[in-house]
This record gives C-alpha cells, structure tokens and sequence, in this order.
C-alpha cells in the first residue's frame, strides 16, 4: 500500500476494480484547504481514459509490472503473437491492447507491459518511431503549395498517414507512432 506521494507517471494501480496507468498528476495546494492530486488515469482494460482526484494523503494500491521487449511474429484470428526475446517464449494478445496496431509490422520489436502476479500482458506499445515504406501514393499535383498541402499515402503495413506533396510511392518514411504523424523521409 502506498499514499498519493508515490504517484509518478507510469504507476500502475488498482482502482474502482480495474488497473489504471497513470498517465499525468499534478500536486495542487490551494491557499484554503486541504492538498490534492489531480490525475488523468487509463484503463489498461479499455483503453478509456478518465480524470480523478485524489485526496493528499489517501491509500493507493499499486500493481507491480514489468516491461519486457517482445517481437511481433505475426496475426491470426486469436489476436497478435509476439516472442520473448529473452526466453523465446510466445504469447498472444488480444487485438485492443495494442496501440497503433496497424502501424507494427512483422519483425517489429515492442514493449509489452506485463503483470508481475499472473504474467498476463496489460499492454503493448510501440516504439516512439517506425519506418514503414509508402505502398500507394497519389501524384502531387504541380503548384499546390500553399498553405503546407498534405495528402494521405498508404504503408507497407495497410495504414493510411498524412504526409507533404512530395512523398512518392518506394519512399521511406518515419512516423511518430503516439500521434500518427509524418516526421521525415528516410533513406
């Protein structure tokens, strides 16, 4: 058991039955009153994320976990395998624990978040970047640029991303995985 002090960004704890990460906090001292921390938590369930606030000073329950690497082998109808890369044991995780799964290709090393207690995977997450080779491009057209002009291109892995004019099919491109976006061409 641990009291509001030991929240950092990343605890994953115990609340209202399910296991939240959090994924912001901010320690408040108003000039009247009592302390409080304002969090924003994720479900590792659902996904869904939600504000609380906690009293300073209350009870929480932390939940210990382990990140390990794994490489994604590949998909079937139970969800995505992966591999230890340590003990080259294979689990597989239901499709809505991974973020950005379109993004992930075969081969792909990723961070899956294990619970400590049961070894049960809570969540898989990407590296910060990937480099995917454009797949489908339609042709820029010629004069438009104004205003930083984007048109949608399409990734060796089926994914749809936004990128400027001048990206053509065989290119390689990086995309930040947390927001989706274009960051440069690769070569």
């Amino acid at each position: 058991m641990a009291t509001t002090a030991d929240i950092r960004n990343g605890l994953v704890i115990n609340f209202n039955h399910d296991l939240f990460q959090i994924v912001e906090f901010q320690h408040v001292k108003p000039g009247k009153g009592a302390a409080f921390v304002r969090t924003k938590l994720k479900s590792l369930t659902s996904g869904k994320v939600l504000d609380n606030t906690f009293n300073s000073g209350v009870a929480i329950y932390p939940v210990r976990v382990e990140r390990r690497e794994f490489q994604f082998l590949y998909k079937d109808e139970a969800g995505f395998n992966f591999m230890d890369n340590e003990s080259f044991e294979q689990i597989s995780i239901d499709e809505k624990l991974v973020d950005g799964a379109d993004l992930m290709k075969e081969g792909q090393v990723v961070e899956i978040l294990l619970n400590t207690e049961n070894e049960a995977p809570l969540t898989c997450e990407l590296p910060a970047t990937v480099d995917l080779e454009v797949v489908y491009a339609e042709p820029g057209i010629k004069g438009d640029t104004a205003n930083n002009p984007r048109k949608a291109v399409e990734v060796e892995t089926g994914a749809r991303i936004m990128v400027p004019m001048f990206i053509e099919q065989g290119d390689k491109i990086r995309i930040k995985t947390a927001t989706r976006e274009y960051s440069e061409r690769v070569k």
